[in-house]
């Protein structure tokens, strides 16, 4: 499913097309039949489901549809476009572990996307089993301790030739599922420069590889992975030599536009839960809701929101359209995790020093939103790319 087809009044900037809207209210429901129950009987920062529990999600999640809804329709997958993939985001994000588990992994079956580049035999080896449901999530490993918001010039992780492998020593940094994937994507030096970098399938258990977690402010911790001389065998490189890089660049473009709909879908779900808050506290001889200080920041939520829900839509739909996204996808990024920070403030202010307890979910999204603003490149490094836009 590419771009939605109809009338520019049916598939406008301004409302969703139909066939949208049905998607949304499919996962708005699933979300509250499924997901949120099961949610309620786990721990505060409880990350993901166990492995019976999920599959059992998952299953329901498939039965509906929602499943690999990202890689293409010749793949196997629904083949949804951009536009359709935020709108899933937005939805599914809308739970306690809705920054790093949306809908707790129940729409799961998409590899990572340079494997759309693979060869047919890597595809079915690899990827397939990823998108038929009988092998975990796989991870891609880019960024690294020397320069994480300029992954292609920083990369330090040298894979050097040898005979029919490849020898990989270095190490990747902030790599989200690291070791309870069963391979991962992993981005080494093949030569010098941005041209110089390769992609390599690395599967689970090989000699040499090995994880640490990173403890962080958020509930889910992300891995370092070394590489010490790691023997990976030439035929699972992806693409040529040197073309790494060049095979991810519309994933990471197209990703950024992604990353911003979990933080506005969870936002959204805290503004919602404290104007309820707002409407039922009685203080000071009247609902906490009638004073307009809290109005007025409520409001600012409310239209920061809508604004940066737009942005993204734009982005997404400009996307399926072909056209250059870039400048587009940074915008709707940065807007979209700035603003989710800001809203999620608000809200635990609103809500005083029951904000900050744990018997609501405001205080983990707060951490969990905070780490979405570094996240596929900094808010920092998005300024900069649209300044070139304006000036270079």
């Amino acid at each position: 499913m590419g771009a939605p087809s109809g009338t520019a009044e049916e598939t406008g900037a301004w409302e969703l097309p139909a066939e949208l809207r049905l998607l949304r209210d499919t996962v708005r429901a699933f979300m509250d039949g499924e997901v949120r129950p099961l949610e309620e009987t786990l721990p505060h920062d409880a990350v993901g489901l166990a492995r019976p529990e999920l599959t059992a999600l998952q299953k329901k999640a498939r039965d509906l549809g929602l499943w690999a809804l990202q890689t293409p329709a010749e793949s196997g997958g629904a083949g949804l476009g951009v536009l359709g993939q935020v709108v899933v985001a937005e939805e599914a994000a809308k739970c306690r572990m809705g920054a790093f588990f949306p809908a707790l992994g129940a729409f799961g079956g998409n590899p990572p996307a340079v494997m759309f580049h693979a060869t047919p035999e890597q595809f079915d080896r690899f990827a397939r089993p990823v998108v038929e449901g009988t092998a975990s999530k796989a991870y891609t490993a880019i960024s690294e301790a020397s320069g994480g918001s300029d992954p292609a010039r920083a990369i330090r992780l040298k894979a050097v030739r040898d005979g029919d492998h490849y020898v990989l020593d270095g190490a990747k940094t902030w790599i989200s599922h690291a070791r309870d994937a069963d391979w991962g994507a992993v981005y080494a030096r093949t030569g010098p420069g941005r041209g110089g970098i390769s992609c390599f399938v690395v599967e689970k258990g090989t000699p040499g590889v090995s994880f640490r977690p990173i403890p962080v402010m958020a509930s889910f911790a992300p891995y370092e992975v070394h590489f010490d001389g790691v023997r990976v065998p030439a035929d699972h490189r992806i693409g040529e030599e040197g073309q790494g890089f060049a095979l991810a660049g519309e994933f990471l473009v197209h990703g950024r536009i992604l990353y911003a709909a979990g933080p506005i879908g969870i936002a959204q779900t805290a503004l919602d839960m404290t104007v309820r808050w707002a409407k039922d506290r009685e203080v000071f001889g009247g609902r906490l809701a009638d004073k307009q200080g809290i109005q007025w920041m409520l409001v600012d939520c409310e239209i920061e929101l809508r604004a940066a829900r737009l942005l993204m839509y734009q982005a997404a739909w400009n996307a399926d359209l072909g056209k250059n996204v870039k400048v587009d996808a940074s915008i709707s990024k940065m807007t979209g995790t700035e603003t989710a920070c800001r809203v999620l403030d608000r809200c635990i202010q609103v809500h005083g020093a029951l904000g900050m307890a744990t018997e609501l979910p405001l205080e983990r999204w707060f951490r969990d939103l905070r780490v979405k603003r570094l996240g596929e490149g900094a808010t920092e490094v998005q300024r900069v790319v649209v300044a070139r836009s304006l000036f270079g």
